[in-house]
């Protein structure tokens, strides 16, 4: 039920159409292949393996946002700056970095 939703409230919030060529892209492949296959498998009763395979997926499939999130997560207030240095000492975020625009 939460995959459904999840994939209705994507389609709802970018479309319909954006929707289709994120999962569609090559680049994403694998991650959408592991995605429907982890729904598949949960379907079918094998709900642990299922939820490891459809993790995977999701890391791969939104893999790219995760310094986004890391940067947001750094700026709530009294939390954040805590956050924000576990985040460094672990690697996932840099403090001094720049957009690759």
């Amino acid at each position: 039920m939460g995959n459904i939703l999840f994939l209705i409230g994507l389609t709802l919030i970018i479309g319909f159409q954006k929707t289709a060529s994120f999962f569609a892209r090559r680049q994403k492949w694998k991650g959408t292949a592991s995605f429907a296959a982890g729904i598949t498998l949960i379907l079918f009763r094998w709900a642990f393996f299922g939820f490891l395979i459809e993790l995977y997926g999701l890391v791969v499939l939104f893999g790219d946002f995760f310094a986004t999130i890391a940067g947001f997560v750094g700026n709530i207030p009294v939390v954040g700056p805590y956050i924000a240095r576990a985040l460094e000492r672990i690697g996932a975020v840099s403090r001094n970095s720049e957009l690759p625009v």
